[in-house]
């Protein structure tokens, strides 16, 4: 476990995945703890390097001597990055967490570059529910509401078809302090972004849960409304989406972090408008490497040039850039294609740009494995050795 003394307070957190891949962090509800991302997390440990922390007062961050708000929560995140030297990140928060990066892409825009808001409102709940909620837990404890939350969390059907998920979840609301949920519970109470979240820049995507009696499909649609571009989701599970419907969290993220920045999002934000040439070109440097352009740029001749353009703006701007697939699914096919169409140099190349893309060397062996049966032996073989090459090269 890794601790960090960030204001004051010692927290908790987990860094993993990409070494030097763009940075997803992951910010925890009330009641639960950074666990409760662990089946998003297990599949985008190959595309992202990972940052999850348990907010002040859950899991193994220990509550504050001192009353707090939503600043000194959104403190505690920009003291995390500082600390670990990250400059910039995808948010992504569920709930608690999602109020948490609305207020850091609102005042501190910087430091955000996408923003995914999961289950989650501008303002959550009403100030006599907090009250209420806030009096029954200092007088009666955590375990007097577990069975309650937990059942704004999932739904009946996911609770009975998964009664070890469902177990968890309670032990992890059980394990929580009395004192940690009281002072969230307060800051809960006590902020209303609805008033200024229309300063959000950051790309922005809002998952809604259609059971969610929590934050409700309606707070999503009030968030689409004020956040520039913002894009809804809706999913058909109560308030820990994140659990309920893993897999379908895990391709949305995928496919809206992997997707380069349109232009009206772009204009949103304040950057230059992007080209469909220069989105390309974002992608293609993104999956192929910087060194490959480079070498493919420098050999441009008057003979050549032309193909270079249609390439950098059909290819990469047009086809690699639509949200249907995500980068690590298009690797795998455009390999399974190539091994096909026994194209060596082509291969070797989508080989490194599969790598690039957070493809396993066992999901590669998988795909050569595979082409066997519908491209013969030996295209199969072929894809072996000129792999191999690339895998030696890369010292895997």
């Amino acid at each position: 476990m890794a601790y960090l003394q960030i204001n004051g307070n010692l927290v908790h957190y987990q860094l993993e995945g990409l070494e030097q891949g763009p940075v997803l962090l992951f910010s925890n509800s009330l009641g639960s703890d950074l666990t409760m991302w662990n089946d998003v997390v297990e599949p985008l440990r190959s595309h992202f390097r990972i940052l999850r922390y348990d907010t002040i007062g859950h899991g193994q961050t220990p509550p504050s001597l001192e009353p707090i708000s939503i600043a000194d929560l959104g403190q505690d995140v920009l003291g995390l990055l500082d600390a670990l030297g990250i400059a910039k990140v995808h948010f992504c928060g569920l709930s608690m967490g999602g109020l948490i990066g609305q207020w850091l892409a609102v005042h501190h825009p910087d430091r955000i570059d996408k923003l995914v808001l999961c289950n989650t409102a501008a303002r959550i709940g009403t100030v006599a529910a907090w009250n209420d909620r806030i009096n029954t837990v200092s007088q009666q404890g955590i375990s007097s509401i577990a069975d309650a939350v937990l059942n704004r969390w999932l739904t009946d059907g996911f609770q009975q078809a998964n009664p070890e998920s469902t177990a968890r979840l309670l032990t992890m609301i059980k394990a929580n302090t009395a004192e940690g949920h009281v002072a969230c519970s307060a800051v809960l109470r006590d902020t209303d972004l609805r008033a200024t979240i229309h300063h959000i820049t950051a790309p922005t995507l809002i998952i809604a849960g259609t059971y969610d009696p929590v934050t409700t499909v309606s707070d999503g649609q009030f968030m689409q409304q004020e956040i520039p571009n913002a894009k809804l989701c809706e999913l058909s599970a109560a308030h820990m989406s994140v659990v309920e419907k893993a897999d379908e969290v895990v391709q949305l993220l995928l496919a809206f972090l992997e997707e380069p920045a349109t232009q009206s999002e772009s204009l949103a934000s304040g950057s230059p408008t992007q080209s469909t040439y220069e989105q390309g070109m974002t992608v293609r440097r993104a999956v192929l490497g910087d060194a490959h352009v480079d070498r493919a740029n420098a050999g441009l001749t008057d003979f050549t040039a032309d193909f270079q353009d249609f390439i950098t703006r059909y290819a990469w701007g047009e086809i690699w850039t639509r949200l249907g697939l995500t980068r690590h699914s298009r690797s795998l096919i455009t390999l399974g294609m190539l091994i096909a169409l026994n194209r060596e140099t082509e291969f070797k190349m989508h080989v490194r740009a599969a790598f690039n893309n957070g493809v396993t060397l066992d999901e590669l062996k998988e795909v050569i494995m595979h082409s066997a049966l519908y491209c013969g032996l030996p295209a199969a073989n072929a894809a072996f050795q000129a792999a191999q090459e690339i895998i030696n090269e890369r010292q895997l």
